[in-house]
């Protein structure tokens, strides 16, 4: 079985020690139990959600978006420049306005309060509720409970098992891996950076 050490964390995808001396255990205790266990499925798994989450320091989606980068993340909804500056700066309403009336949001205020959260951005209310009906964790009615180390990792252990990302992981394949998890190639290069490097570091310290 993989053992992670923090001083391995530290020297691959996490950005302080003391953030991998909490992980440590946490990953060392949660991972195998959703089938992250071998070098390659933990390499991998280090590189994907330590992009999605900028080294493990972002837990939450935080749509503090400028007019022009509503105009260039969410063209679909946001088709004026005088739309895009009513709403500038202000997560509540981009949320409600990109994320309502889909994945599960139908009631005023859902897309705010399903917003991103957790080391993958766990999004929407369909995925908090299916998150909660696997894992008996109460995130439909505590959706700040993924803002807690553990249950940040949780997510991303159970999103990673949902979706059989160790298919890309054996076959060391992260543009594949990046296409499950982004349905496209958003943050390909430095995946692919964080990947070679985890690939570099040994395991034994």
């Amino acid at each position: 079985m993989i053992k992670l050490s923090p001083r391995y964390l530290f020297r691959t995808n996490v950005r302080t020690m003391a953030l991998a001396e909490r992980l440590a255990p946490l990953m060392n205790d949660m991972l195998p139990k959703y089938g992250i266990d071998t070098p390659e499925r933990v390499q991998m798994f280090l590189a994907q959600m330590g992009h999605e989450s900028t080294s493990f320091t972002v837990k939450e989606e935080s749509l503090n978006y400028s007019h022009s980068g509503l105009l260039a993340v969410f063209p679909k909804y946001y088709k004026t420049e005088r739309e895009a500056r009513l709403h500038a700066h202000k997560p509540e309403l981009i949320a409600n306005k990109v994320y309502g009336g889909r994945m599960g949001n139908t009631l005023h205020g859902f897309g705010y309060k399903y917003r991103g959260r957790g080391f993958i951005q766990l999004t929407g209310f369909n995925n908090y509720a299916a998150f909660e009906r696997d894992t008996g964790m109460p995130v439909t009615v505590k959706p700040d409970l993924l803002l807690n180390d553990r249950e940040a990792l949780l997510a991303a252990c159970w999103f990673w098992k949902k979706n059989n990302l160790n298919r890309f992981a054996d076959k060391r394949d992260v543009e594949g891996c990046t296409r499950a998890i982004n349905n496209g190639l958003n943050g390909l290069e430095d995946r692919k950076k964080r990947y070679r490097f985890a690939q570099m570091v040994a395991f034994d310290d």
